[in-house]
């Protein structure tokens, strides 16, 4: 068929995916309202068309000491046009280019520069080190990169090195070109230009979405790099298919602080933003949260467990040093009741709490990891809603996620509208490896063949998650490669007891691993625990907190309380408590299998 014909087809074919969802008899696929995209531009394209150029795509802080300022749907077009345009003429057509630094609307411009028109975009973790990001950018054969100033002399190193293909260096916060690097707003000057006398190479470029549109290196916490490969239509199914269960649109505002090379923060906080046509507010680091929520409203929050444990635990700091602790919790008791019948205290009762958010916020959703369902029910008791999904980068990423209606605590979510789910091996107590299959899923991993074999079978994606389903919702209990199976072979997941011990204050941190006992015969259940010290000085006071045998002691004190609960073969055996910071992927997970994290 011949290009005209293809994008029928294409048009055709998400007009049918989404009618498929539409026609589902699931009471939890309320939002019936998605539209049909067939890749990025297109999605570009029909987003300023349906929510107008002058509606409000990005706020951001662009100087140290201005306001935030706000870009526009119809600018972000103008501008990501003029980019892909320019480095077109830079030679990058077809081209592998990747994209580095922090979140900001430079960073978003040029990934949509590179994916509506150019190329195929390789988003690089901002946390890795100069040789990680030359050996990645060997590996995927970047011919281009545009990054934030900070990486200018990483790969001005690495491009005069000359074992790389990349010769196209692009500095996002560079006024003017220098020393052979090019500067982002002049490229954007450039390419207004060169359109303007007529370039319409890319304007015009074919868009081929079934091929690979993004890849993305994983960072495990094995630290094997994999790069998935994805096709825009694997996002742009994600795109079309969340948003039937959870209602977001053009008057909402989200707050991104998670990566941008993360597929969580790209596709859910970036990209969907763009789809339903609301705003994007950027904070300025973690250190800003705070700051930040207040400057920028938003109604959406993305995160992952530490930041929405950390506010939690910020709150409650608050509200005891107030001296309000019972007097807050009366008022959520009772708001519980009033709720009922459309009554809201917490906000006239609890106005202080709530604008540690901004005053405005609707919306906070966890990914990434497992997050405490008391500390979900805490925000929706507070008025706001609260709930988690489940992601992976092979899915672009998500694969499940809460009705924001009558979310489900304990489940990661409902499994996407579009997806199937099956849980295969399963043990005596219908637990199993989650296998997921739909358009969402990826390609495969970049150069690995016999890798992408291993988790694509029959079309369906083996996750190395354990848990199982009820209905179409997912309950996960741990990964497969981190389950303990015991002589006598019981199964005990790490996640679990992890999951305990995270609900003790006194303990900020925790890995759980098995060890051989003192006979050789069996293992023995060990929790490595890096305490709170803040939490342990409130509670034996800062002398007996300096003592390391008092604060085991502690420790034991609450182990033995879990211990209690559990049966015989999860119970901990042995503790070692732990100064340093855990060694973690740039994903802030624990490497599981680095020696020194099972160590004191």
């Amino acid at each position: 068929m011949d290009y005209k014909e293809r994008k029928e087809f294409e048009l055709k074919r998400a007009e049918e995916f989404i009618a498929s969802i539409n026609a589902m008899n699931d009471p939890d696929i309320m939002y019936k309202v998605s539209h049909p995209i067939t890749d990025l531009k297109d999605m570009m394209n029909k987003s300023v068309e349906r929510y107008g150029a002058d509606h409000v795509a990005f706020k951001q802080r662009f100087a140290k000491n201005e306001p935030f300022r706000e870009i526009t749907y119809g600018q972000t077009l103008e501008d990501l046009n003029a980019l892909g345009t320019a480095l077109i003429e830079h030679g990058l057509k077809d081209k592998r280019v990747a994209v580095i630094g922090d979140n900001c609307y430079q960073w978003a411009s040029s990934y949509l520069a590179v994916t509506c028109g150019l190329g195929v975009v390789v988003p690089l973790d901002k946390e890795l080190g100069a040789s990680e990001l030359e050996q990645l950018i060997k590996e995927a054969n970047c011919e281009g990169i545009l990054f934030t100033k900070k990486f200018l002399s990483i790969f001005q190193d690495i491009k005069e090195r000359g074992e790389t293909d990349l010769r196209v260096l692009v500095n996002l916060n560079a006024e003017k070109e220098a020393d052979g690097v090019l500067s982002w707003s002049q490229l954007i000057e450039d390419g207004k230009k060169l359109i303007a006398d007529g370039d319409r190479r890319y304007l015009d470029a074919e868009m081929y979405p079934d091929e690979m549109g993004v890849l993305l290196f994983t960072s495990g916490t094995t630290g094997i790099a994999k790069g998935v490969m994805l096709s825009q239509t694997n996002i742009c199914c994600d795109l079309m298919s969340a948003p039937t269960l959870l209602d977001t649109n053009e008057r909402d505002t989200f707050f991104s602080v998670l990566p941008l090379h993360h597929t969580y923060e790209c596709t859910c906080g970036f990209l969907m933003p763009m789809y339903k046509g609301s705003c994007i507010g950027y904070c300025e680091g973690l250190k800003y949260i705070q700051k930040n929520l207040q400057e920028i409203k938003p109604t959406f929050f993305l995160g992952v467990p530490l930041i929405f444990e950390m506010l939690y635990k910020a709150i409650w700091k608050n509200i005891r040093k107030q001296g309000k602790e019972e007097t807050v919790k009366k008022v959520l008791k009772l708001n519980k009741v009033t709720s009922k019948v459309g009554i809201n205290l917490n906000k006239l009762l609890l106005k202080d709490i709530l604008k540690v958010f901004g005053g405005n916020m609707d919306m906070l959703i966890a990914g990434g990891a497992a997050i405490d369902p008391q500390i979900l029910q805490f925000f929706r008791d507070l008025g706001i809603m609260a709930l988690q999904g489940y992601g992976l980068t092979e899915c672009a990423p998500m694969a499940a996620l809460n009705q924001d209606l009558n979310p489900r605590n304990d489940s990661v979510g409902h499994v996407l509208p579009g997806v199937e789910v099956k849980i295969i091996d399963k043990n005596e107590d219908g637990i199993g490896e989650i296998c997921l299959k739909g358009p969402n899923v990826m390609m495969g991993y970049y150069n690995m063949p016999e890798e992408t074999a291993k988790v694509l079978v029959d079309g369906w994606f083996h996750t190395g998650d354990l848990g199982y389903v009820d209905g179409p919702y997912i309950y996960i209990t741990g990964r497969k490669k981190n389950v303990i199976i015991t002589k006598n072979g019981k199964n005990v997941f790490p996640e679990e007891l992890e999951y305990y011990l995270g609900k003790v204050s006194l303990v900020s941190e925790s890995m759980v691993w098995a060890a051989q006992d003192d006979s050789g015969q069996d293992d023995l259940i060990v929790a490595t625990i890096k305490p709170d010290m803040e939490e342990v000085e409130a509670v034996i006071g800062k002398e007996a907190a300096a003592d390391p045998e008092k604060v085991e002691k502690l420790m034991w004190q609450e182990v033995d309380k879990i211990n209690k609960e559990l049966p015989f073969f999860k119970k901990i055996r042995r503790i070692n408590i732990r100064k340093e910071e855990f060694e973690k992927t740039t994903g802030k997970k624990i490497k599981r299998f680095v020696e020194s994290n099972k160590q004191k």
